[in-house]
This record gives C-alpha cells, sequence and structure tokens, in this order.
C-alpha cells in the first residue's frame, strides 16, 4: 500500500507530463541499477522531480522542502507519493534518517543538492553535503543528472541527461561533493 498512490499517479501524469513537456531523455540505461541508489541533479524547476519518475521504473522517494507539507494545497500529494519532508532552515536528522533507511532497504532517494531552485545566472548553485553523506554512509551509487531548457508546452529543448552512477569509496565528504558537482557541471555542457 506504500507505494500504491506513487504508482497510481505516475500511470495517469505520466503520459500527460511527455506530451505537454515533450522532454527528450538521455541515458536512462544508467538508471537500471538495483540495490541504492541517489538520483542527484540540478534544480531549475518545480517540475525537474519528473524527468526522473518517468525515466525508470523504480519508485523514487523524493526529499522536499517543509514548506510544501506546511500548505493544505500540497500536504496531501507529497504526503501520498512518500516525499520526505526536509527543514532547510536547520540541520534536518530526521529527514536524513528517514532516507538513510530507505537506502538500507535498497530503495532509490532523489536529492537535489543545491537545495533549492536555481533562479540566479549562474549554471548550478553551490552543493550542500546530504546527498554525498548518505552515499558515503550507505554505500549507495549516485545517479547524477542534468536538465536543461524550457519548461513550455510541446517544449523544443528540454533535456535531461543521466551520467554513469559515481562510487565515492575511499573519498573525503568534500572530495565526494566537488566530484558530483564537476559532473553535473559537465553533463550541464555536454546537453
Amino acid at each position: 500500500m506504500d507505494n500504491f498512490w506513487y504508482k497510481a499517479f505516475k500511470i495517469i501524469l505520466s503520459p500527460i507530463y511527455k506530451w505537454y513537456y515533450k522532454p527528450k531523455i538521455y541515458g536512462k540505461e544508467n538508471l537500471k541499477l538495483e540495490g541504492p541508489i541517489i538520483i542527484a541533479g540540478n534544480h531549475i524547476h518545480l517540475m525537474d522531480q519528473c524527468n526522473v519518475i518517468i525515466s525508470t521504473k523504480r519508485t523514487i522517494t523524493f526529499m522536499a522542502k517543509k514548506e510544501y507539507f506546511d500548505s493544505w494545497k500540497t500536504r496531501w500529494f507529497f504526503r501520498l507519493v512518500g516525499c520526505i519532508p526536509v527543514n532547510r532552515g536547520v540541520k534536518d536528522d530526521t529527514s536524513k534518517q528517514q532516507a538513510i533507511e530507505i537506502l538500507h532497504n535498497k530503495g532509490a532517494i532523489g536529492i537535489f543538492p543545491e537545495g533549492t531552485r536555481n533562479k540566479t545566472k549562474e549554471k548550478l548553485l553551490p552543493f550542500k553535503y546530504g546527498a554525498v553523506s548518505m552515499a558515503i554512509k550507505t554505500k549507495a551509487k549516485i545517479i547524477p543528472y542534468a536538465i536543461k531548457g524550457k519548461y513550455e508546452f510541446r517544449s523544443k529543448n528540454l533535456k535531461i541527461k543521466f551520467g554513469e552512477p559515481l562510487t565515492l569509496n575511499g573519498l573525503t565528504i568534500e572530495e565526494a561533493n566537488q566530484k558530483l558537482y564537476n559532473t553535473i557541471n559537465n553533463l550541464l555542457d555536454e546537453i
């Protein structure tokens, strides 16, 4: 029952999303891993997670800002699809522990390392350490991705590219974060 609403909404909304935005998706084969994975990419629009969801058969548990759970307009949806609320104003160990538990059970977590949508002219915002910290603690692989283009009706340039899985064994948290940042930055250049 815990994944029922996620799957139901995916079946209903995916065809509508694909038809409306017409995203071009590259590297989906990199999502075919079994075991614990963290799918991490840049964040430019409210709909970014939809590109990830339509690219894999796996259930992805996304970490989402707590504000979505504070409003009655969005709370019901984010709860039904199983998102984890994150309080971005403090170090939120509760949400991190929920995500780690999912990874220990060989699940998949979706996260935006920038921590918020990038509304600047910079290619990427500085990355928070949550994605790499969880990957190091759980030995999960990180699937990096980059999204570029405009979210508009029948878009001509909305693209997402998934990179090869990253293993962070033997790296410090700073080195791991820089590796993830550089990989996503390079994927943005490639698309």
